[in-house]
């Protein structure tokens, strides 16, 4: 049996969505007590913070930006709205370049009717049309796979396969993909798709949680990595075999984890990441 290969904790990034009671201030705080050295900030804390604060908190404790989540929802239904959309994502490149992130996670939108294929298509030119202004901004955007059951509210793209192949029209310099575990731990493809986005320099993002049975809740039901039955570490193995040594983004959309303290949340994060990842 091979030895497994325990991961580096100073690749271990908060993304903001673990701690989501936290203000982006107290997740800094947070990470400089539990020695994380990144964060993936979300942009309504941004927001609430205001961009300018935010850059210089982030600045100030010495953190690293992993990410910003998130651009894309490209589809709606008239051009003027599409076109609205597209100036969010002009918008959410320039908070990214702000920030000091390199890449601008994309969750690419449901279709606004019945018509998927159309969806993904609109999904596909909004991308095409944001390409030129995020490489302004030395920008990559990341096409993040959503499991199936999110297609009709959160995203036409379900498998690494799609987005590899939406990359696949733009150098990997301008758009690659985000493997996140929850959204395609489940995929019989997923080891040739990440090998597949190796070969084309296609990895960008790394997120990991864990898949709880039963599954609590469709949106809050991640679990924290060890609860579930996500094979974490092969996972990350293979992403790490295709060429991909960047930060790794703890991501858990659970309302029982945001009610625990955020130290306890944190320090919790750093167990099961070193065990489990």
């Amino acid at each position: 049996m091979p030895i497994e290969q325990k991961v580096d904790l100073g690749r271990l990034s908060l993304n903001q969505i673990t701690t989501d009671r936290w203000s982006l201030r107290e997740a800094v705080e947070g990470c400089l007590r539990a020695d994380i050295s990144w964060i993936a900030p979300w942009r309504n804390k941004v927001a609430e913070a205001g961009l300018a604060e935010s850059r210089r908190l982030i600045r100030d404790a010495g953190l690293r930006v992993s990410s910003l989540c998130r651009g894309g929802m490209f589809p709606a239904a008239t051009a003027a709205e599409r076109q609205a959309r597209l100036d969010d994502n002009r918008r959410a490149v320039e908070e990214a370049a702000e920030l000091g992130a390199e890449v601008l996670v994309l969750v690419c939108g449901p279709a606004p009717d019945r018509d998927i294929a159309q969806g993904r298509q609109w999904v596909a030119e909004g991308i095409e049309q944001l390409v030129p202004f995020a490489r302004e901004h030395g920008i990559r955007l990341g096409i993040e796979p959503l499991h199936p059951m999110y297609a009709a509210e959160r995203s036409v793209v379900v498998t690494l396969a799609q987005a590899n192949a939406m990359a696949a029209a733009f150098s990997p310099d301008d758009v690659g993909v985000v493997v996140d575990v929850f959204h395609v731990w489940w995929d019989p493809d997923l080891y040739s798709q990440i090998e597949r986005a190796g070969e084309q320099r296609r990895i960008v993002g790394f997120h990991v949680s864990d898949w709880i049975v039963p599954t609590p809740d469709m949106l809050l039901g991640r679990g924290m990595m060890g609860d579930g039955v996500i094979e974490l570490r092969r996972i990350r193995q293979a992403v790490e075999a295709a060429g991909y040594t960047g930060p790794i983004e703890v991501e858990i959309f659970n309302r029982a984890i945001w009610d625990m303290p955020g130290d306890e949340v944190l320090a919790l994060m750093k167990q099961r990441y070193v065990e489990h990842v």
